[in-house]
């Protein structure tokens, strides 16, 4: 099936804003809480103000040569999104190397580099053309990756959250408003290690744009202000040792970089 009408037939699409949402979500139980459970939040450039963080969303194989390297057929696999959860966020300040610890469990520990896109209004069933309204702003992120375990689990045909979803998997930028940077539909995107150059694209190789993801998942799930979504990496991921250099980049952006301990 062609990727772009594997949606086609769903639900009737319809905007809806946040207050359409807002009957969707969670009540909270009354009283006083057993223990207080750490808010997730980003700094917002230029602002004294945070963007609390819902839910963390990913795209998986959103560049066509990387999709291959993954033993997938970009031309026909509609996509796909994982979680990670609220707490993996490791914030780099621009300017700054973060010590990032390598994980327990894993001998092959991969980078991924991507353009992270954060949602300030929410909906179901957003049109492609009216997507980019949800869009509140944009940060640059790796989605780290234990990929022997995430293999092993897909070879088992299990689920692979145990090789994305842990400790420090998503170390990130601050938020940059749209008001700042205008939307990303093109620019570089790269990675290095110890100063090599591993990934190398540009924006607008995505199979999926940042309007499209917007679009296919508010099918899936409603979308609601504080969900984030990582919008893919190009090919070449690989991987680290401890004491290597990261450094990602992405056109319009502060550099991000960590240093595997």
């Amino acid at each position: 099936m062609d990727r772009r009408n594997f949606f086609q037939g769903s639900a009737a699409i319809a905007a809806s804003g946040l207050a359409g949402c807002a009957s969707t979500a969670p009540v909270a139980a009354a009283g006083q809480p057993l223990f207080e459970v750490p808010r997730v939040a980003l700094p917002i450039v230029g602002s004294a103000q945070v963007f609390p963080v819902r839910r963390i969303y990913c795209i998986g194989r959103n560049y066509a040569a990387h999709s291959r390297e993954m033993g997938s057929d970009p031309s026909r696999e509609p996509p796909f999104f994982f979680q990670k959860p609220t707490d993996a966020i490791q914030h780099v300040p621009a300017g700054t190397v973060a010590d990032h610890p390598y994980p327990q469990l894993t001998k092959n520990y991969h980078y991924e580099a991507e353009l992270v896109a954060v949602i300030g209004k929410g909906g179901r069933d957003i049109p492609v053309g009216q997507a980019l309204e949800h869009v509140w702003g944009y940060t640059l992120g790796l989605d780290m990756t234990r990929r022997d375990l995430q293999r092993f689990m897909g070879e088992q045909k299990k689920p692979w959250e145990i090789g994305k979803s842990f400790d420090h998997s998503a170390p990130i930028g601050a938020v940059h408003p749209v008001a700042m940077t205008g939307h990303f539909t093109r620019g570089a995107i790269w990675l290095k290690v110890n100063g090599q150059v591993k990934q190398s694209a540009d924006l607008s190789q995505m199979i999926w744009s940042v309007a499209e993801q917007v679009s296919q998942l508010s099918q899936a799930n409603a979308l609601f202000p504080g969900d984030i979504i990582y919008s893919g990496t190009p090919e070449n991921v690989g991987p680290l040792v401890r004491g290597d250099l990261v450094e990602m980049h992405i056109d319009g952006l502060p550099n991000l970089s960590i240093r595997i301990t």
